[in-house]
């Protein structure tokens, strides 16, 4: 399924720049958040008042990418091992300063630096563009 991007990533300037370090995914409340990718949990906890779940993802290298997703409700805990498309926890109610109609904000860091997340996923699930039917065969 083809994420809706609420809103993108945008870079900030420098450290303690305006941005967007991550991108907001729609997705209605109670919604799985699952794990992009293999690795271990490295916080499942609040930040700012709000749930948050952090994956170090396996074989990325020193340091390794780690992905983040907020707002949610952690059904793991620091130190749990998750496959590709594992649950980690569920999405929250919106908060009055971030997406009101309800989204994911994933992001994605190596070491202090912020990366676009969406770079993490196939080329194909990213396309935008008009569907095609092709044919069937044997179809009348």
């Amino acid at each position: 399924m083809r994420p809706i991007v609420l809103r993108g990533w945008e870079p900030p300037a420098s450290v303690y720049g305006p941005g967007h370090r991550g991108v907001d995914l729609a997705a209605a409340p109670d919604t799985p958040v699952r794990a992009v990718a293999a690795g271990r949990i490295s916080f499942a906890g609040a930040v700012g008042g709000l749930g948050d779940v952090s994956v170090e993802l396996a074989g990325t290298g020193a340091p390794p990418l780690r992905t983040t997703y907020q707002s949610v409700r952690a059904s793991v805990h620091k130190g749990d091992v998750v496959a590709p498309g594992d649950v980690v926890g569920f999405l929250a109610e919106p908060g009055p300063r971030h997406c009101p109609r309800g989204c994911l904000h994933w992001g994605l860091r190596r070491g202090e630096t912020y990366l676009d997340p969406l770079s993490l996923l196939p080329p194909w699930l990213l396309r935008r563009g008009p569907s095609r039917l092709l044919p069937v065969p044997g179809a009348p």
